[in-house]
């Protein structure tokens, strides 16, 4: 009876349960059920999503070896020379790791660095070298000089030593320690600051240049020695001067000639190569292009793991459903999205259109292949075997997607997601053709070995034979003619330049050569010129004081070993001399015999003076003299005061070995009364020889 009644009891609870309360329970268990689904499914979805960050991902690469190199630049750095940059890495004497990635303007270097390290977890020596040199060097860890290892090497080697070359150096500077390093940075950077170092390798063109001198110089030259020597020749004949020369000597010397010119342009233009860079294997030029096809297999949409991310999840997600949206609508097909730098030492020399004919061919899957690149930002489409247009795709398509505009500039991300985005809606609103549509087939890329230049004796070589065969012919008449006006010039006697030209043509800093050259010419034209000293008392003064200098002989004017000074002294008197000469001969008045009384002060070797004016003499500070100064150098001191101490004229001072300086200070001797006039200057000569 107990049994039953509590039976009953709980018959009466259980409807009583199962009603508001029953509802209540098996809400509560469906929320519990979706919330064990998303606690569960959405965070594994998002995990899959999540792309693996840029750091992490070479973290990866360095774990499995300390040396990564990249396999997007295979004509400048190929994946082959991983072992060398391995064998360097050895000599710093401290754990050294290595990325060789393309240049990516958008990613600091030693933030990359630091990343790296974090997730690697491991002391050492990071090291980032881009395409042409060490770009980035860090150490965690260790002591080492890694700056000042990098410094050298930027400023010790040419930008085209490549970038092995450059890591190189790099090692050889850490491996010397720190003050070493640090001298030899300062000591590079002091050398290398305005003018950096020759540079290694020629190109084609410079080749093509180096080949068609050689052929002209190689026909040319012998040539012209023929037809030079037998102008020579005959000038011998009809003077009947000199012995015979055999016949065979100036043919053999064409013949030596020619020989020695080959041989010498193959000693000077030994370059074989226009870079550092090593060829590709066929495995290098393959490696990217795999990867890629790989990765688009499993998802249509490839970030490069070396680069940046330009897409998050969300953009990805997105761009992904759409480009599944589109493959099930009608006329629609796969759309395969790589976010693949596209760089000119990549396998297809930075032809996006190359590139994407090549990942098709390796997916063998057709569709619509996009091309984005991470770090300039373009986007690129092509089309195979998809209803599209390929000709509206490469027309059609608005210059806001493919290269951007003013905002996606400033973006690092170049607004790829949003961008990408809107071309799936151009997609979509795409007319549908009747038949699949293909690309045409891009042009090849250049070769393998692109880098090794053609032969010395090729290429526009044979151009040159020729063109110097022709201008031997021209060059042998104008030598000829040279010959002839220099032979008629020997037998004339030289003549002065004129005095107003002097200010304009007078050396600053005359050779030995030309003073001799010209005190003779001066000097034995005003004794040509003197025909009755007692009625040109002052003319006579002039060449007697002239004569002084030489003691009595012109030809010592033109001997070896006299001083410049003395030279530039006899000069000015001869020419003071011929100026009295004329002004005696036009009986002018006393004003003119004043005027020619005055030399230049600031260069004797421009001629008379018209005034006096103080002029600054020196650079340094604001010392004056006051001088007597030509038309020009008196225009110069007033509208330009700092030109004129770029106009003196400057002799070698004997104490001093080869240095210049201002005439007046070279010398103790006659020359120095010349900014008194010249009358000054002849009794400076006079009481110097002892004359009264």
């Amino acid at each position: 009876m107990g049994a039953v009644a509590t039976n009953r009891a709980y018959a009466v609870r259980i409807p009583a349960w199962s009603g508001d309360r029953l509802r209540v329970l098996r809400l509560l268990l469906a929320l519990c059920a979706v919330t064990a689904f998303f606690a569960t499914a959405t965070p594994a979805r998002a995990a899959e999503a999540t792309p693996v960050t840029q750091a992490a991902y070479l973290a990866d690469r360095l774990r499995e070896n300390p040396v990564h190199v990249t396999d997007q630049l295979p004509r400048e750095i190929p994946r082959s020379t991983a072992p060398d940059f391995a064998r360097l890495a050895k000599k710093t004497g401290v754990p050294t790791y290595v990325l060789v990635l393309p240049t990516q303007s958008s990613t600091d270097g030693r933030q990359l660095l630091g990343a790296v390290h974090d997730r690697l977890n491991r002391d050492g020596l990071y090291v980032l070298v881009d395409d042409s040199a060490v770009a980035e060097a860090t150490a965690y860890g260790v002591r080492v000089p890694a700056d000042a290892a990098s410094t050298a090497a930027m400023y010790e080697l040419p930008y085209d030593a490549g970038p092995l070359r450059s890591f190189e150096r790099f090692v050889d500077v850490v491996a010397q320690g720190g003050e070493k390093a640090t001298a030899r940075a300062e000591a590079a950077r002091e050398t290398y600051r305005d003018d950096e170092p020759a540079e290694m390798y020629i190109g084609p063109s410079d080749r093509r240049n180096q080949s068609f001198v050689t052929g002209i110089l190689l026909t040319g030259v012998p040539l012209l020695i023929l037809l030079v020597a037998g102008y020579a020749g005959r000038g011998r004949r009809r003077s009947g001067a000199g012995r015979r020369v055999p016949r065979w000597v100036v043919p053999g010397a064409a013949v030596v000639t020619a020989a020695a010119i080959a041989l010498t342009a193959t000693v000077v233009f030994d370059q074989t190569r226009s870079s550092a860079a090593e060829p590709p294997t066929p495995a290098d030029l393959s490696a990217r292009v795999d990867r890629v096809a790989a990765g688009l297999k499993k998802d249509p949409v490839y970030a490069d793991p070396e680069s940046p991310r330009v897409l998050d999840s969300r953009q990805g997600d997105r761009l992904r459903d759409r480009i599944r949206n589109f493959r099930r609508s009608d006329g629609g097909g796969p759309v395969y999205v790589s976010l693949v730098p596209q760089t000119p030492a990549s396998e297809s020399a930075g032809d996006s259109w190359l590139f994407a004919a090549a990942v098709h061919a390796e997916s063998r899957r057709d569709g619509l292949y996009v091309v984005a690149d991470p770090d300039d930002g373009t986007i690129d489409v092509y089309n195979y075997g998809l209803r599209i247009d390929a000709d509206r795709l490469s027309f059609d398509l608005p210059d806001a997607v493919t290269f951007g505009d003013s905002r996606a500039d400033e973006a690092d991300d170049h607004l790829l997601g949003e961008r990408l985005d809107t071309l799936m809606t151009f997609l979509d609103k795409a007319p549908r053709t009747d038949r699949p549509d293909f690309e045409s087939t891009p042009a090849a890329a250049p070769k393998a070995d692109e880098h090794t230049l053609p032969p010395l004796f090729a290429t526009d070589f044979w151009p040159g034979l020729f063109v110097g065969a022709f201008a031997a012919l021209p060059l042998s008449g104008v030598v000829a003619g040279v010959m002839w006006i220099g032979g008629r010039l020997r037998r004339r006697d030289p003549a002065p330049e004129p005095t107003d030209v002097l200010p304009f043509t007078a050396p600053t800093e005359p050779s030995a050569s030309y003073l001799r050259r010209t005190a003779y010419t001066e000097l034995t034209t005003l004794i040509s010129e003197f025909t009755d000293p007692d009625d040109r008392t002052r003319a006579w003064d002039h060449l007697d004081a002239a004569m002084l200098l030489v003691d009595g002989d012109p030809d010592r004017a033109r001997a070896a070993g006299t001083a410049p000074a003395t030279l530039v002294a006899v000069i000015v008197l001869a020419r003071a001399g011929r100026a009295a000469l004329a002004d005696d001969a036009d009986d002018t008045d006393d004003a003119d015999d004043l005027r020619h009384d005055l030399c230049c002060g600031v260069n004797p070797l421009h001629g008379p003076a018209v005034s006096r004016h103080h002029v600054r003499v020196t650079t340094e500070g604001v010392a004056r003299r006051l001088l007597p100064v030509c038309e020009p150098c008196r225009d110069t001191a007033i509208a330009e005061p700092g030109g004129i101490p770029g106009r003196l004229l400057r002799l070698p001072d004997p104490s001093l070995g080869n240095s210049r300086v201002p005439y007046y200070d070279a010398t103790d001797g006659p020359l120095t009364a010349v900014p008194h006039g010249i009358a000054r200057l002849i009794d400076k000569v006079r009481e110097t020889a002892g004359v009264h």
